[in-house]
């Protein structure tokens, strides 16, 4: 036994290192929306709860389970294998008849099935498989308990491994690689053990007669569904709020799942434990479940009321892993009181309805696939439809709700059952009776008592106890992909705020840039009719683009509709109404998932993301990404791409910079600086090589029809397309020595989410800008058309940056 505990710890690491990276292949071939990732998930656990429950009806019991298990350890391995290498195909049939909308769904789905229902089918199976080596007792399946908590604990090791060094250090394929060799390992030693011993339940005789099911058994199948249904909504809900709290980077991604696993290994152990020492494994069932009432109300007070309000400023440490180390505590502090009690309840169910005469089997899939189906159903639904319908308060509240009926239906059972009340005294029936009223009273009350996200949360994160007193919240949404929301300073600044911080605001340097990111995407190229946007944000670039009287047909990609829908309205001033302009379209998708599956080429395309430390974000800059954009490009075409300097390191922008002249070898920087100082950029790429002519953009400026773009630069600072071009920060060929020792971003490992994830905390963009100007060299060959005009920006140029 304690062999095999060791199995499924390395069982359990490598299923975790395979999840993470297939959700970060599929995501780049299908899209980081949350439509996706609920799509997968669901797809994910699907799989799993398929092999769990089919294995006893398809593997006789005859075989023996350690050379099952080492079997499926092995599929596993070889699979995992083949998804990697087999991904990129994949991904090429899937951007050729893929859609968006509710087709795109459809098609997501699909290749979502086809990638993973092989492997976690096998997954699904192993712990059925192994359950053959036990007896049908409760204390015999008690063991399997610690086995599921073994399992756990090696997941835990996975999910930090994978997240906070192979990944980070190395890529998808050695993750891949090192959980094959775990697969590998597990099965050689399951296989070596297998020979030498023979398994209790392969030499059991089978019972006489047909064997006798636990009473009432369907009460702890569904008690079992609805908790796996409320671990699953419970850690997406929570998820969603705790990356406002410590920052939305895959640091943080690693370190929820990890603790959340954590809590659910601790608990299993105790449940297992329980199962074993207990003569009725049902009440403590029932228990675990009225116990969930109260700690799911501890985390929501926690996450709402409590830890937003701590005294902490992230920034003042400038080691990112002292601030993890202040994240886990709060995490556990948080979540691992509610994590115990779901994972306990997994073997509490196993010994509840176990008999003697069953197929371990049978007995483990029918309850492991209905918790699987509740947490199905769990992820699906809170992240498609609970928090984007009810709020995360009212989730909350259907959660404490759904914890008590699975308590009371358990309990319940033992008072109104017959065979239960011959053993009960009156009195112990009167009392079991108030007790289950008391405690359903108590429930609700907890719910009521649950409060909304506060919307100085949703805008500022981590840095509300610091920042939250400096403006008024005008508007707070939770959407299905993200929480947005809307506040205006003292001094009527707007700000635009996505997760936990201000991503678009009419702060003059940050309306500089955004004016700057549209005008050059549209002013450089002859004849730009057809443009995209990625990211609506508060409209002012997507704004600056539909102004240019050449542009017939813009077409922007936003992953959120409250975006577009609400918050937009609130900038109309400073987007140029962009909600009424009939020459836009509103496409609501991933950004680099609308790319990859367009059938059309562009005239220009700019990308305003979420900052790259955001997870997901950094599929916007990969190398591959990139290619496909040039891919879409017509001749002439431009493509312009946000670059923050500030919340970002050195490293995390020599990344994105270096990628991006990958691609575009004769790439442009514009740099936008505030009092003096680099602020952040705007990288510029043709696919021939650039030749500004600021003669004909300069006549252009001064025509009637675009008085509207010359008033929009005049706004910002730009009083011609001297002022305009005076920004130039630097080419490829200048920056080639910054960034020889760049690391590229890939899709293979997303490199940048990982360096950048490390530098949210900084504030160092004036030194990295400063530093990028002593490579540059005057653009003696960029611009063309009248002489003088040339002179004049490379003198503007020469006398320093645009302040």
């Amino acid at each position: 036994m304690p062999l095999l505990l060791v199995l499924f710890v390395g069982s359990g690491c490598a299923a975790l290192i395979y999840e993470i990276v297939w959700f970060q292949l599929l995501q780049l071939v299908i899209g980081s929306s949350s439509i996706s990732l609920g799509v997968l998930l669901g797809t994910f656990m699907g799989g799993m709860c398929l092999g769990s429950l089919y294995l006893s009806r398809v593997v006789s019991s005859r075989h023996h389970p350690l050379r099952v298990y080492a079997m499926l350890e092995l599929g596993i391995g070889i699979i995992g294998l083949l998804i990697l290498f087999g991904m990129p195909l994949v991904g090429g049939v899937y951007s050729a008849w893929a859609g968006s909308g509710v087709l795109g769904i459809v098609v997501r789905s699909i290749v979502a099935a086809l990638c993973l229902l092989p492997p976690t089918l096998l997954m699904g199976a192993t712990l059925p498989a192994v359950a053959r080596w036990v007896e049908a007792t409760p204390q015999g399946v008690a063991w399997l308990g610690f086995f599921y908590g073994g399992n756990i604990a090696g997941a835990v090791v996975g999910s930090l491994v994978a997240g906070f060094y192979l990944l980070r250090v190395y890529d998808s394929a050695i993750a891949t690689y090192v959980a094959v060799a775990l697969n590998l390992t597990v099965a050689a030693v399951g296989w070596l053990v297998a020979r030498q011993t023979r398994a209790p339940a392969t030499e059991a005789k089978p019972a006489a007669g047909p064997v006798e099911r636990a009473p009432a058994a369907w009460t702890v199948y569904t008690a079992i569904a609805i908790s796996g249904m409320t671990a699953l909504a419970a850690e997406v809900v929570w998820t969603r709020i705790l990356t406002l709290i410590f920052g939305a980077t895959v640091y943080t991604f690693s370190l929820i799942l990890a603790v959340f696993l954590f809590g659910l290994g601790i608990g299993s152990s105790i449940g297992a434990a329980m199962g074993r020492a207990v003569a009725r494994p049902r009440i403590a069932l029932g228990m675990c479940q009225l116990l969930l009432c109260g700690a799911i109300a501890w985390t929501s007070y926690m996450l709402t009321d409590s830890l937003p309000y701590w005294p902490i400023n992230p920034s003042m440490s400038q080691d990112p892993w002292v601030v993890l180390q202040l994240d886990l505590v709060r995490a556990l502090w948080a979540m691992l009181p509610a994590a115990i009690l779901w994972g306990a309840s997994f073997p509490l169910a196993l010994a509840s309805v176990a008999s003697p005469g069953q197929d371990p089997a049978r007995l483990v899939g029918g309850v492991y696939a209905a918790n699987t189906v509740g947490a199905i159903v769990g992820s699906l639904g809170a992240s498609l439809l609970l928090v984007a319908w009810l709020g995360t308060q009212r989730s909350e509240q259907v959660l404490i709700v759904l914890s008590l009926g699975a308590g009371v239906l358990v309990l319940a059972w033992g008072v109104l059952d017959q065979q239960s009340q011959a053993s009960m005294s009156p009195r112990t029936q009167w009392l079991s009776a108030v007790g289950l009223v008391f405690a359903a009273g108590l429930a609700m009350l907890l719910a009521r008592g649950i409060h909304a996200v506060p919307g100085l949360l949703v805008a500022y994160g981590r840095y509300m106890p610091t920042r939250g007193t400096e403006s008024e919240v005008i508007y707070s949404g939770e959407g299905m992909m993200a929480s947005v929301a809307v506040t205006r300073m003292p001094n009527g600044v707007l700000n635009y705020h996505n997760a936990g911080k201000v991503q678009a605001s009419s702060e003059p340097q940050d309306m500089r840039l955004q004016r700057m990111l549209g005008h050059l995407t549209t002013l450089i190229p002859e004849r730009p009719r057809s443009v995209v946007v990625i990211g609506y944000g508060a409209g002012a670039t997507a704004g600056a683009v539909s102004i240019d009287p050449a542009v017939e047909r813009m077409t922007i990609a936003e992953i959120e509709p409250l975006v577009p829908r609400v918050v937009t309205t609130y900038f109309s001033e400073h987007n140029f109404d962009l909600a009424k302009n009939p020459k836009v379209r509103v496409v609501i998708d991933d950004g680099r998932h609308y790319v990859l599956t367009s059938k059309e080429k562009f005239d220009a395309l700019t990308s305003d993301p979420l900052d790259p430390w955001v997870k997901g974000a950094a599929m916007l800059y990969t190398r591959e990404f990139f290619e496909s954009v040039k891919a879409h490009l017509n001749p002439g075409g431009v493509v312009t791409l946000f670059v923050q300097l500030y919340e970002s390191n050195r490293e995390a922008v020599k990344s994105e910079v270096a990628t991006f002249f990958e691609a575009f070898p004769n790439g442009v920087i514009w740099g936008n600086t505030s009092q003096g100082v680099g602020y952040d950029m705007v990288l510029m790429g043709q696919l021939e090589p650039s030749r500004i002519n600021i003669k004909a953009i300069d006549e252009r400026l001064k025509r009637p029809e675009y008085a509207r773009i010359a008033q929009s630069l005049r706004e910002v600072g730009f009083n011609s397309a001297v002022d305009l071009f005076s920004t130039y920060g630097g080419r490829a060929s200048d920056l080639a020595p910054w960034t020889k020792d760049a690391l590229i971003n890939r899709d293979r490992n997303l490199r940048l989410q990982y360096l950048a994830g490390l530098g949210l905390n900084l504030y160092l963009s004036g030194p990295i800008y400063a530093e990028m100007l002593t490579y540059r060299k005057p653009p003696t060959d960029l611009f063309v058309g009248s002489e003088e005009l040339q002179r004049e920006v490379l003198a503007a140029i020469e006398a320093g940056p645009f302040r």
